[in-house]
């Protein structure tokens, strides 16, 4: 059961776990976090593995990761699980990442159904495998009714080609009388994005001790509270992403203004 924690030594460990996370529902809670799933190559090259074997321990993560997301009563996970640019990669090592939502959902989907969780993706779909996408299509469909933690996936995701189709698909409109100039808003062009049925992350975890974007969600992260974490995704747990969410409610979202006008969530 999702709801259930049932990863840590003793019970002394466990009980401070819950004391934490019990703590974290005292304040205000991110209502969508992203995670840029960063190590998993060195994870395997530190064990002396093959890449694929970090991509598999990473997929574990996935799983324990959307539980605990979904016990702190977290709105939207997004998770960025292949970009763009990752087709650069050797054939092999990109078949294997291909293969792995299909592996992921076929164990995992009845738990998602079961405990509400939905299913959804954002991406480019025209270089993905069938298999791939039947994968995806199948939980989207069997989860489409849930309403409860949305699972939203960054499969095939690049950011910038995403803004620049965004601007092509309003010059479209505009030149077929759909949109006029006034009609053009920050509001207005965020519904020309992937993540339009989102609202924006509050907060954004990377792990792996990387400190950049890579080309994810640039126009959404505009305001987002960023928590960059030296762990690899294969060894990044629980107590992991109750420190983030911890740091996160420290913090003072101000969204450029100052905190006595009254701006924050």
């Amino acid at each position: 059961m999702i709801n259930k924690l049932k990863f840590w030594k003793t019970s002394k460990e466990n009980d401070a776990l819950e004391e934490r996370i019990n703590a974290l529902k005292e304040l205000p809670m991110p209502k969508h976090v992203a995670i840029i799933m960063d190590g998993n190559g060195r994870w395997a090259k530190k064990r002396a593995l093959p890449r694929v074997a970090g991509h598999h321990e990473g997929m574990k993560r996935v799983r324990r990761i959307t539980r605990l997301a979904s016990k702190l009563g977290i709105e939207v996970l997004t998770l960025y699980a292949f970009s763009t640019e990752n087709w650069k990669r050797p054939k092999s090592e990109v078949d294997y990442l291909m293969k792995l939502p299909g592996e992921f959902l076929g164990t995992f989907l009845p738990e998602l159904k079961e405990e509400n969780v939905r299913v959804q993706m954002m991406g480019y779909k025209d270089k993905l495998p069938e298999h791939t996408l039947g994968a995806v299509g199948k939980a989207i469909t069997e989860t489409e009714h849930n309403n409860g933690l949305i699972l939203n996936f960054a499969l095939n995701y690049g950011s910038r080609d995403e803004i620049v189709r965004a601007v092509k698909n309003i010059v479209h409109d505009v030149k077929k009388g759909k949109l006029t100039e006034k009609d053009i808003t920050e509001a207005n062009f965020s519904n020309y994005l992937m993540s339009h049925s989102l609202r924006d992350p509050d907060l954004l975890i990377r792990t792996s001790g990387e400190i950049r974007l890579s080309n994810f969600m640039l126009w959404q992260l505009a305001y987002t509270e960023f928590f960059f974490s030296d762990v690899l995704w294969p060894d990044f747990n629980e107590e992991n992403l109750v420190e983030a969410i911890e740091v996160y409610q420290q913090r003072s979202r101000r969204y450029g203004g100052l905190k006595s006008e009254g701006v924050e969530e």
